[in-house]
């Protein structure tokens, strides 16, 4: 139960995924991915699994989808992109 997973804010997250902060924080507006966790004081931090998520929706917008199909196929396929562990 005390296994720590790295959690890290919006910035360094960006950096990590290869987007700008403002990107990220578009995406967040677009409900293209949520924080995993909010602080008390409303930073928004994030794990391994959201920066390989935001690698994925910049890999699919640069291959010509626009951001609001990417959002539409993440809410069609939901309960199929939990992962395949």
């Amino acid at each position: 139960m005390a296994q720590q997973h790295k959690m890290i804010s919006i910035g360094p997250a960006a950096k990590k995924a290869g987007i700008s902060r403002q990107s990220l924080q578009y995406y967040l507006m677009l409900g293209l991915l949520e924080p995993k966790e909010v602080t008390d004081t409303g930073r928004r931090l994030f794990d391994e699994k959201s920066v390989e998520r935001i690698k994925l929706i910049k890999r699919l917008n640069d291959s010509g989808y626009p951001l609001r199909a990417i959002r539409e196929l993440f809410l069609e396929g939901h309960s199929n992109l939990k992962g395949s562990e």
